[in-house]
């Protein structure tokens, strides 16, 4: 088990992410780095990673089997699984009470906005990430665990969607980023795509910025805005358009 940068005290009171892994050492990885490192440093948000080898069976530490029926590749196996998951959940509650525990899957539910806002208003999760073929079922349905996909697309395992899942926790923890504001207007949070950003300057290969946006009124900049991430979702992301238009009273 490797605890990161945060000291108990700041641990038990910040947003707690535990991650079973086989290869704990690229953690924090790109969450140590700039605001997300700097919120780990502050104890902002806590990690903990293990070692999903060291629950291993036998000399060799066995952590997989060949899949039951037949098949390629190989398969995570439920004793172990189960054995990790157990004492990351032990440690959870030591740290100050149960997490939700995640795996990632092909065929789990999506990661959108919506889900990271509800794990953002938790006191975190453990994620499991995984290699080769899958998990064993038992083990998923015994554990109860909750299953998430972050895209229509194979890896190789886990760790990437579990840092994925992670940044887009912390974006919405209090004090990580600093503009409550500005997230309010990204995509996703309104159920729109976001609208088209510019800055200086004010011309650049011949385009220009438009010119609403430069006129001062607020409230023209507002309703072009709008437009503009109404147009991009429709054309972009018809399903995300159909599920707001039927939102709308």
């Amino acid at each position: 088990m490797q605890p990161a940068d945060a000291t108990p005290d700041a641990a038990r009171a910040a947003w707690r992410a535990k991650v079973i892994t086989l290869f704990p050492d690229i953690f924090p990885g790109p969450l140590g780095i700039s605001l997300t490192g700097d919120a780990l440093r502050q104890g902002l948000w806590a990690l903990e990673t293990f070692d999903l080898r060291t629950f291993g069976i036998g000399r060799h530490r066995n952590v997989d089997d060949t899949p039951a029926g037949g098949g390629a590749g190989m398969v995570l196996r439920a004793d172990v699984v189960a054995a990790a998951v157990d004492t990351a959940q032990h440690q959870a509650r030591n740290d100050g009470g149960e997490l939700p525990v995640i795996v990632f899957t092909p065929r789990g539910a999506p990661l959108t906005q919506s889900v990271v806002r509800e794990l953002a208003a938790g006191p975190g999760a453990i994620l499991l990430a995984g290699r080769f073929e899958g998990v064993d079922e038992r083990v998923i349905e015994a554990r109860q665990m909750r299953e998430i996909s972050i895209g229509d697309y194979i890896l190789a395992g886990g760790d990437l969607p579990a840092m994925v899942l992670i940044e887009a926790v912390l974006r919405l923890l209090p004090g990580v980023l600093g503009s409550a504001h500005s997230l309010s207007e990204e995509s996703f949070e309104t159920g729109l795509l976001e609208y088209p950003q510019y800055t200086r300057p004010r011309e650049w290969e011949g385009r220009q910025i438009p010119d609403v946006l430069l006129n001062g009124n607020h409230a023209h900049i507002e309703a072009w805005r709008r437009a503009e991430a109404e147009a991009a979702t429709r054309t972009r992301r018809p399903d995300l358009w159909q599920a707001s238009a039927k939102k709308q009273p």
